[in-house]
């Protein structure tokens, strides 16, 4: 199977739970927190989540290559001040190497923001600073930025952006991009219209490069174009549309990496897997 579709499932009661959430709504790819998303601390994953989480997988033909963990909400690795960076910094380690722990081999991650403490290319700058010293203390592990809708002052909104912070790490074979279909099209890209979809996607190309692009966030908006605003809808509920998904689902620059839908209403995560499996090949 070339498309590989799953959703953001709970890990409640252990990460070795979500892969049972995913085989649940029929999915072949999944995303999860491997810690509290929105706490700075965590116990330590024992032995046993690790072990239960591997044989989960191993059970239910559930690789790695299509397992897109996501880190913590606090975690900002632009950030202006040095002690709060730092802070960051510990963070963002600790979620890579509970994805060595687990034989995960991608964390998904928002670059952070300059909060008017510092211009948008320092910041740029010290996310890609923030990435070296994470790839040098462990392996394995790619580093996934995700696009912004560019709320506030949050940085990797523009493809030119994240190509900035691709520039400053220095280990480019574990670096990579997942681009939020709700993001990109609040942040300008007009994914909807079909000449805009085709720029979109030639113009990642031409920017960043297709070989960086490791996962998808396949979200419709709550708000329309160009508005920065990051409000996820379920799918051709929004201003995205389903002839968007339709021109999506049988897109080939798609195949073999992890599609995950990050939709609000958990309810229709199965129907919604199920239907984008049917327009392949329509």
């Amino acid at each position: 199977m070339k498309k590989h579709i799953g959703a953001h499932v709970s890990a409640s009661g252990g990460v070795e739970n979500a892969p049972l959430n995913a085989v649940a709504i029929k999915a072949n790819a999944f995303a999860l927190f491997t810690k509290n998303q929105r706490q700075w601390h965590a116990s330590p994953l024992t032995a046993t989540n690790i072990r239960k989480f591997k044989e989960n997988c191993e059970n239910n033909n559930l690789s790695a290559d299509y397992i897109l963990p996501h880190d913590s909400y606090l975690i900002n690795l632009g950030h202006p001040i040095k002690e709060s960076l730092e802070k960051s910094r510990t963070a963002f380690l600790d979620e890579m190497q509970r994805c060595e722990q687990l034989g995960l081999k991608l964390l998904n991650f928002h670059p952070g923001g300059h909060l008017n403490g510092m211009s948008v290319d320092d910041c740029l700058k010290t996310i890609a600073e923030s990435i070296n010293i994470a790839l040098d203390k462990t392996e394995g592990v790619t580093a996934v930025i995700e696009n912004t809708a560019g709320q506030g002052s949050n940085v990797g909104n523009r493809f030119e952006e994240l190509a900035q912070i691709i520039y400053g790490v220095e280990d480019k074979s574990r670096v990579g991009i997942c681009i939020d279909t709700c993001h990109a099209f609040t942040a300008g890209y007009n994914l909807p219209a079909t000449d805009g979809y085709h720029n979109t996607w030639n113009d990642f190309d031409r920017i960043i490069g297709r070989d960086y692009l490791k996962a998808i966030h396949l979200n419709d908006s709550k708000k329309p174009l160009s508005s920065r605003v990051d409000r996820h809808d379920n799918l051709g509920k929004g201003f995205l549309g389903l002839n968007f998904f339709r021109m999506f689902i049988n897109d080939d620059r798609f195949n073999h990496i992890p599609i995950i839908l990050e939709t609000p209403d958990e309810s229709l995560w199965a129907e919604e897997i199920q239907w984008l499996r049917g327009k392949i090949g329509e």
